[in-house]
């Protein structure tokens, strides 16, 4: 079954590209025409792909693995927020930090720099400091909030990228290159899908259009999650199973050296009573 169809994708504009001389020639496969100096999305292509994304943002979700939604533009920065919290995963939608990914461990920190200044204004450390300086550190606070919030809960790299609009997020795009995370993209045809591992063809300018192609591949992610959820509970039970197994057989265990032992016992008795009456 597929995950979304032609006419929702129309509806919501997906199929408009970019002016025909700002094309990017590699996006050929997936242009179906031009009207009027504007290409024209295969919105075939573009429903065939959506699916495949789907399937494997599904299984990455699945395994417990995180995947990071990037997107700065003003368009898309709302949506990309809500998408990715409803299914708790980690977003960028202010500014890419450079070197997010390839000098992980220093972003890290700074998230960490957060959460000291939040456990040093809540222990009452920074109350005898001066108006100022709690001021300039309320700010800072602030500013990487803002910044890094949104990654706090991120403790590893994540296994996959979600890109909207590849040309505008490059940086992002060759991080993940460099280090083998995979690229998920909605790709306009003005950018290129060389560097992109599943690349959705379609309008990354409209708000509906992302949005549309968000909820289809969220939904597949919340499938995951609760496919995972649901194993959990499976093997927590048939553990619980085995343990009582375990324990019936310790206590049958226990009855028949028991049982042993009384016998033993007693015939043990027969032969001191054989013993005396002889």
């Amino acid at each position: 079954m597929s995950r979304t169809n032609f006419d929702t994708l129309l509806e919501a504009g997906c199929h408009f590209g970019h002016l025909k001389r700002k094309w990017n020639p590699a996006m050929a496969p997936y242009i179906f025409m031009e009207r009027n100096g504007i290409h024209i999305i295969d919105l075939n292509k573009t429903v065939a792909k959506i699916d495949e994304a789907a399937e494997a943002l599904k299984q990455i979700a699945k395994s417990g693995k995180k995947v990071l939604f990037v997107a700065t533009k003003k368009q898309a920065k709302q949506v990309v927020a809500e998408k990715a919290a409803s299914v708790n995963m980690p977003y960028v939608i202010e500014r890419w930090p450079g070197g997010m990914l390839t000098n992980f461990p220093t972003i890290r920190k700074a998230v960490k720099k957060m959460a000291t200044i939040d456990k040093l204004t809540n222990d009452g450390t920074y109350a005898n400091l001066s108006k100022r300086e709690i001021l300039q550190i309320s700010r800072q606070r602030a500013k990487l909030d803002k910044n890094l919030g949104s990654i706090a809960d991120l403790t590893r790299l994540p296994s996959a990228l979600f890109i909207v609009d590849v040309m505008k997020e490059n940086i992002a795009v060759r991080e993940a290159n460099r280090l083998g995370i995979p690229v998920f993209g909605i790709v306009d045809t003005n950018s290129d899908p060389t560097n992109v591992d599943f690349v959705i063809p379609a309008n990354d300018d409209a708000t509906k259009s992302v949005e549309v192609i968000l909820d289809a591949c969220c939904a597949a992610m919340q499938e995951g999650l609760e496919e995972r959820k649901a194993e959990k509970v499976d093997m927590e039970a048939a553990g619980e199973a085995v343990a009582g197994k375990g324990k019936k057989r310790v206590a049958k265990a226990r009855l028949d050296k028991s049982d042993e032992e009384a016998i033993n016992a007693s015939k043990a008795a027969a032969f001191i009573k054989e013993d005396e009456e002889a």
